[in-house]
């Protein structure tokens, strides 16, 4: 069963409810206080994460920051469930664009019905493509969400260690690599993914600002799958990862 984790302060008959609903559409509902320290203890493989935004809960901004650092790095779609005033607080801290689904309390239908479509909107989000972005900038990290975030879900990485850890869990249908990082580079991040048998056949694009032939020749026996600089405009950029998808279900 997949793990769904809830977040509340107050353990209500509501979100006790939701956890035994979620249960039917087997998934293990993790019902946890929004500090910090029951944030940390959850190491498990998350699918989603259900935020109750009731006040108490919105005061510990440090721990649902920690939340929506998660949910951007994982790639984890988060709902939230409140008043409409807690909900608009709410998506002041952890971002709108996180937020799947909001359900307005008092919740007008059957608690079966909400876990429904939990499920459903899951199993939408785990449909659409998944992309890894490795860069050691945090501001092209949020760049390229903002790009690419409405339409394909996006996990980061900022380092090539950080990248090759996510992949021992994970498998993404493309990585997008920038080229320049301290410590481990593109090309390492690279070598070290195409010698992996588990991961040998991830697609892998360059997205950098490195353009000169020495370092694009250096890559080219390891056959990356493209190779896009961050200095072209966005909608060329878009344009070319549809078009890699789109390629992709033409082969298959």
């Amino acid at each position: 069963m997949q793990n769904i984790l809830i977040v509340s302060e107050e353990k209500n008959h509501l979100m006790l409810s939701i956890k035994e609903h979620l249960k039917n559409a087997s998934y293990t509902g993790i019902v946890v206080s929004a500090e910090m320290e029951a944030i940390n203890e959850i190491t498990d493989p998350l699918c989603g994460i259900v935020i109750h935004a009731d006040w108490d809960t919105i005061k510990q901004r440090k721990a649902l920051t920690a939340l929506k650092n998660r949910a951007i790095k994982e790639g984890i779609p988060v709902f939230s469930i409140g008043k409409a005033d807690g909900l608009k607080v709410l998506k002041l801290i952890i971002s709108d664009r996180l937020v799947c689904h909001e359900f307005l309390r008092p919740i007008t239908v059957h608690v079966s019905i909400l876990a429904n479509k939990i499920d459903s909107l899951i199993k939408q989000y785990n449909r659409q493509k998944k992309i890894l972005v490795v860069d050691d900038s945090g501001a092209m990290l949020r760049v390229v969400k903002g790009w690419l975030g409405d339409k394909y879900s996006l996990s980061t990485a900022n380092s090539g260690a950080m990248a090759i850890k996510y992949l021992a869990l994970n498998r993404p249908d493309l990585i997008l690599l920038d080229y320049e990082m301290p410590v481990v580079d593109g090309k390492q991040v690279l070598e070290m993914i195409r010698t992996e048998p588990e991961f040998a056949d991830i697609p892998v694009i360059f997205l950098t600002k490195k353009d000169d032939a020495e370092s694009i020749m250096n890559v080219q026996k390891l056959k990356p799958d493209g190779y896009l600089l961050k200095t072209m405009e966005s909608d060329m950029i878009k344009k070319a990862v549809d078009d890699f998808f789109e390629k992709k279900k033409e082969d298959m």
